[in-house]
């Protein structure tokens, strides 16, 4: 993908971020699209009717083909995006969160998959994956904005659409239909069908840790959001705006400013002397 990027003569630094976010949109929109197809145009009920993931469990059950598929798809995506964080993809301000929700991603599918609460993987995986199939479309429309010297304002207004969509679904997908689904079947729904069910607490806690950390980034999104109504923004630069690097610059400019303005030292030297012989002549 890097090629193509710099076939689109993209800015260099919208050049550098372009391969991670293309490669991403495309994961995400296979794996959702198929998390869409297993709770849409089959016959698990998951969605609709929440509770029936643990209906009929057993320790040791079988695990259907066509969600062993996703878990094996999702499993190798995440233990690939613990090094791709760490040593790949652009550094920002949050990408320590970032790691830690990719381990625990990973965390809950491996066990997930082990204790056989694959149905409740399958619901969570679909909620999550939604709103990374936006952010991802949206950030390559910000970076293709201004390409080849030239501003594209198709690009810039489906990056102010896509942030705004983006904002609604993460609250609705994240923070309302997460808790109201997964949540209430895990903690209250399991206990009803399966009575002592095992790693109730360890299952329950991962995906706990999972809705603090949606909770955190959606108070991100409200300050950005916040940003642009009040005017302190005039157009979507970047969906999270927390590049390490872009810090690091303001910082050296701020510092090279400040060596700017110091006098050379050796007219210092000669300024304080000066002054000296001025006191000597008025004694």
């Amino acid at each position: 993908l890097q090629p193509f990027g710099e076939w689109c003569n993209l800015q260099p630094k919208d050049a550098a971020k372009m391969p991670e976010s293309a490669w991403k949109l495309l994961f995400y929109t296979l794996s959702w699209s198929y998390g869409t197809y297993l709770l849409f145009f089959t016959d698990y009920p998951f969605f609709y009717d929440p509770p029936s993931v643990f209906y009929g469990w057993k320790k040791g059950m079988d695990v259907p083909t066509d969600i062993a598929i996703a878990y094996l798809l999702q499993c190798s995506f995440y233990g690939h995006s613990i090094y791709a964080t760490a040593y790949m993809d652009t550094w920002r301000k949050d990408s320590v969160v970032m790691l830690l929700h990719h381990v625990v991603t990973l965390t809950l599918i491996a066990f997930s998959y082990a204790f056989r609460y694959h149905n409740v993987g399958i619901l969570v995986l679909f909620l999550h994956d939604v709103n990374d199939v936006q952010l991802e479309f949206t950030k390559l429309n910000v970076y293709f904005k201004h390409r080849g010297g030239v501003y594209h304002r198709l690009n810039d207004v489906i990056s102010n659409i896509g942030c705004l969509t983006f904002s609604v679904s993460w609250f609705w997908f994240r923070l309302y239909w997460f808790p109201l689904k997964v949540l209430y079947a895990t903690c209250y729904s399991s206990l009803q069908s399966v009575p002592n069910i095992p790693f109730y607490f360890f299952f329950n806690a991962l995906l706990l840790v999972l809705t603090l950390m949606n909770i955190y980034w959606f108070l991100y999104i409200v300050l950005f959001v916040a940003k642009v109504l009040m005017g302190q923004m005039q157009e979507v630069n970047d969906v999270r705006e927390y590049d390490v690097e872009d810090s690091k610059k303001t910082k050296k400019m701020a510092k090279k400013k400040e060596a700017g303005l110091q006098l050379p030292s050796a007219l210092k030297e000669g300024m304080h002397l000066r002054n000296g012989l001025i006191k000597d002549k008025r004694l």
